[in-house]
């Protein structure tokens, strides 16, 4: 039988045929149904990550289904010695002693043999003979917002795990392109011999029909979300991959997503997220008020954990975040939600901050909104949490490196961005699937970034600060290497070309600028007294930097050549245009019909 990548495709007039990996999809005319080419990486990324989240959710599953095995076996081997009991009847019984007092067990019998000896209980002899098999356990994905459905028939694909998906979209149009994608692609549903299908499929024929892998959905997506927060009815992932913001999706979705599930968020709506151009938006949206500074788009991403963090909290859940990404235009997020620990809930408030940034140098100063304390008793040896509030503010009203306006933002997450544990395992999988993305060299060079990126807020350009001194711009790896002579800790970012992210606090990095400027000096006649650099030069440093270059300034990473930041994949890329409405859209034939009116 032909694969159904070799069966030969009638296009339809107006439509245009458009793979991506295994998977063949027909985009309509007009724009009616949504899709953007260069989001290929997003789609490759989110198939890569639920491929080996769907993995590690079914190692521990199976972790716990054998260890109740396990219990289950040394219970019926340990079991207590049997007592004899004669029936009415004068048969000779056993019972378990267990079962004899309590009533809560269901009383066994068993005749005694001919020699006298009770036999050994049918629970030994189940657990120790008739060990079952492990069934894999498979994943329910719900993609709230499907468009023409390219993101689930390749979920369905590509993702072994995956019992079906869930693709739901508002537009009727869309939804048309879904259906007719999903069966290009073999994914409908199909008859099958009546002995071999599902019970609850039979047709009006008598025959039998196989439930189809995508199943198309037409709904408001936090309407089809809301009617599955019941705990039976919830499913294991959520992709909310809207135009925009995922906002008005997210309280919808985290409750309707499995304990330990995940929970994957796309936002492009960076214009908010990004600046300080519309702080209203970003509160009303997010709850948090937006950074303007270079590290603006890590602040995005925290702003976003936030909103999922607060609104899964409501709920009596909490999150993990396995990766955070800024990604060209958009930011992506992939994040497990648990409801199964109240001391995870928390735990939430002390991973939350506010911060106050500078307008002057960009210096950023963290004020928590909680604090977590630890006591262990003494004869026991039991550890206790304490919750309280965080004392403030934690910094004066100016601020202390160049005496500038300081401007509040957030809040936001200031907890870890991402697990590098998961990211390891998605490395692994990309590595040696690299023949199945479109895009793995740039997901491998990203990865691998995120995976070494330190746990600390923010991140910093040597050639912003250098700009803030007037001076000239050290080498990246003269910087990295002074702040690990000093003792501090350095990574690069994701999220920017030539960043560094370090354990040092902002003062210790103008301190290796100060030193930076006593070997290459600054002409301060044209400095201003009341800017932020003459305030910056003022001071002396309080060490001596060293800038021989240091072994680790060379991250794992820089040592292989690995594509870290996206190039210009075609000309005018960018977010794309909004879907049309599925009527005419053409601007020259809508003006005439207005005229003939």
């Amino acid at each position: 039988m032909a694969s159904e990548e070799s069966l030969p495709i009638t296009i339809p007039e107006g439509y245009t045929l458009h793979t991506e990996n295994t998977s063949r999809i027909l985009l309509p005319p007009n724009n009616e149904a949504f899709l953007n080419p260069v989001q290929e990486f997003n789609r490759d990324l989110s198939v890569a990550c639920i491929r080996t989240w769907s993995e590690l959710l079914n190692n521990e599953k199976e972790q716990r289904w054998r260890q109740g095995q396990e219990r289950r076996a040394r219970r019926a081997e340990g079991a207590p010695q049997a007592k004899r009991t004669k029936t009415s009847a004068g048969v000779d019984t056993v019972k378990t002693e267990e079962e004899l007092p309590s009533g809560d067990a269901e009383t066994t019998k068993v005749e005694a043999g001919p020699s006298g000896n009770a036999p050994q209980p049918d629970g030994a002899l189940t657990a120790m003979s008739k060990q079952r098999e492990y069934r894999p356990y498979k994943s329910v994905i719900l993609e709230a917002l499907s468009a023409t459905g390219l993101r689930s028939i390749r979920y369905a694909k590509e993702i072994p795990l995956a019992k079906y998906v869930i693709a739901n979209d508002l537009s009727p149009t869309a939804v048309a392109a879904m259906r007719q994608n999903v069966e290009l692609n073999g994914l409908g549903v199909e008859e099958v011999p009546l002995e071999s299908a599902p019970t609850g499929t039979q047709k009006a024929d008598g025959s039998k029909a196989r439930l189809p892998k995508v199943r198309v959905n037409e709904s408001d997506a936090c309407a089809l979300m809301y009617n599955h927060r019941a705990e039976k009815d919830r499913v294991d992932v959520v992709d909310l991959d809207p135009y925009g913001t995922a906002a008005p999706f997210i309280d919808a979705a985290v409750q309707c997503v499995n304990d330990g599930g995940l929970l994957c968020v796309t936002c492009t709506d960076l214009s908010v997220l990004a600046t300080t151009n519309y702080p209203e938006k970003c509160f009303s949206n997010y709850g948090g008020i937006p950074v303007k500074a270079e590290y603006c788009h890590e602040a995005a991403l925290r702003l976003v954990l936030n909103t999922i963090s607060t609104s899964a909290g409501r709920y009596g859940r909490y999150i993990q975040p396995l990766l955070s990404l800024s990604i060209d235009f958009y930011v992506r997020l992939f994040v497990r939600v648990y409801s199964s620990s109240p001391t995870g809930v928390k735990k939430a408030a002390s991973k939350i901050s506010t911060f106050y940034i500078c307008s002057g140098c960009q210096s950023f100063f963290s004020q928590p909104l909680s604090r977590m304390t630890e006591s262990v008793h003494e004869s026991s040896g039991n550890a206790t949490l304490h919750f309280k509030a965080h004392t403030g503010p934690t910094v004066p009203s100016k601020c202390p490196d160049c005496n500038f306006v300081l401007h509040v933002s957030g809040p936001m997450w200031s907890g870890p961005l991402h697990d590098p544990s998961f990211i390891t395992k998605v490395l692994e999988h990309v590595e040696a699937s690299e023949d199945k993305y479109g895009t793995s060299a740039r997901m491998k060079g990203m990865l691998t970034v995120a995976k070494e990126e330190l746990d600390t807020p923010f991140y910093f350009t040597p050639a912003k600060i250098a700009g803030s001194f007037h001076c000239t711009c050290p080498p990246l790896d003269d910087v990295a290497s002074a702040l690990l002579h000093a003792g501090h800790q350095i990574s690069r970012s994701h999220a920017l070309p030539g960043s560094l992210k370090t354990t040092a606090t902002r003062s210790d990095v103008h301190d290796v600028f100060r030193s930076w400027v006593k070997l290459h000096p600054v002409k301060r006649e044209n400095v201003s007294e009341t800017s932020p650099t003459h305030h910056l030069l003022s001071k002396e440093p309080t060490m001596e930097a060293n800038f021989k270059h240091h072994p680790q300034s060379v991250t794992p990473s820089s040592k292989v050549k690995l594509v870290r930041y996206q190039t210009n994949p075609t000309p005018y890329w960018g977010p794309g245009k909004k879907a049309g409405t599925g009527s005419t859209t053409n601007t020259s034939a809508k003006r005439k019909r207005e005229q003939g009116e």
